[in-house]
């Protein structure tokens, strides 16, 4: 049987994610440090609110409220005992809102990095972080998401390890890396080896990709590798709202709604199957991408140039298959939203 997602997919061809879900939380009165996850309890209208306005906004896919959700982050704020329940909380939050979209809306749970490196470079084995992701993934299962979403990784066998716990609880899943050094991840995956990731598990993905990192610009060009590489494959591009630039202490976004749809137009030109906005993207910027990827059919294969030529220069180093990084600015790694 057909699980949601790729009933969507086959229905619509390309859908619409969600936005930010930190940046649009802080405009909503978070604090810098407090966790996000807690609001599922503290302050659920504002959590409903948040995925209200993305499914206003057009939104086919909504993420719940659960990026930091397993217990090794959740240990920094006291809660890591409380995982089950806040991450079936934030499904409940995230289907309530869907259920009474009146039309399709799909309830992806997000599965962010549990910010603990795995062995070799770190004391956390592959079977802890299964571990620690099934035990997220079943809060998640128990509030009724449709399919593991599994975002902003950096480490390949992390990922793998996500995608080893859906499974295990019986959800189709789904994974973005964020390509944000030198072209590459943190650690060194390229865009074009993304589709490796979970080979040899006894669940495919339902679909790759790519979120976060550094720019608009950026992520197309980690797209473009990705639809190279697996022209048939379904992929995930969830790019941050152009460029982030500090002011004092804060982090604004340069992307406009009208640079937001049209990196959803070249998206689609490259073959992205689902397309979202990342950190800064704002309920109206996802109005403007909803409205350019129902107005667009899909044109010419965009090339690097007209990317940059449209949205603006690479921010991100790239990297040639020695390593070797050429470009001009490097990119940092950012918590989602």
């Amino acid at each position: 049987m057909a699980n949601p997602l790729d009933t969507l997919i086959a229905e619509k061809g390309v859908l619409l994610a969600d936005g930010a879900t930190g940046t649009n939380l802080f405009n909503m009165g978070l604090e810098s440090g407090e966790a996000p996850e807690l609001w599922n309890e503290t302050q659920p209208e504002k959590i409903a609110d948040l995925h209200q306005g993305f499914v206003d906004a057009g939104a086919d896919i909504i993420l719940t409220n659960s990026f930091g959700g397993t217990r090794h982050r959740l240990k920094l704020h006291h809660a890591q005992d409380r995982v089950h329940e806040l991450n079936k909380q934030a499904g409940l939050i995230a289907r309530s809102v869907a259920e009474k979209a009146g039309r399709p809306v799909i309830v992806a749970g997000s599965v962010g990095p549990t910010g603990e490196l795995l062995e070799p470079l770190g004391a956390l084995t592959y079977d802890q972080a299964v571990e620690a992701f099934v035990e997220q993934l079943e809060g998640l299962k128990a509030g009724g998401v449709d399919v593991a979403w599994i975002e902003t990784m950096s480490a390949p066998a992390e990922a793998r390890a996500a995608a080893d716990a859906a499974i295990k609880v019986g959800l189709p899943y789904t994974y973005t890396v964020s390509f944000d050094t030198a072209g590459r991840s943190m650690m060194g995956l390229h865009p074009k080896d993304i589709h490796g990731v979970a080979d040899g598990l006894a669940q495919a993905p339902e679909a790759v990709g790519a979120n976060c990192g550094v720019g608009a610009s950026d992520i197309l060009s980690s797209l473009l590798d990705m639809t190279a590489a697996r022209p048939d494959a379904k992929i995930i591009v969830k790019g941050n709202c152009g460029i982030p630039e500090f002011h004092g202490t804060d982090i604004h976004y340069s992307g406009t709604p009208e640079l937001m749809a049209d990196y959803a137009r070249l998206a689609m030109d490259a073959g992205a199957t689902i397309i979202g906005g990342c950190c800064g993207t704002s309920f109206g910027h996802l109005k403007a991408m909803r409205d350019a990827i129902d107005g667009h059919s899909k044109a010419e294969r965009p090339t690097v140039e007209t990317i940059t030529s449209r949205i603006g220069p690479l921010r991100n180093k790239q990297a040639d298959e020695s390593g070797a990084a050429s470009g001009n600015e490097g990119g940092r790694r950012r918590r989602r939203g």
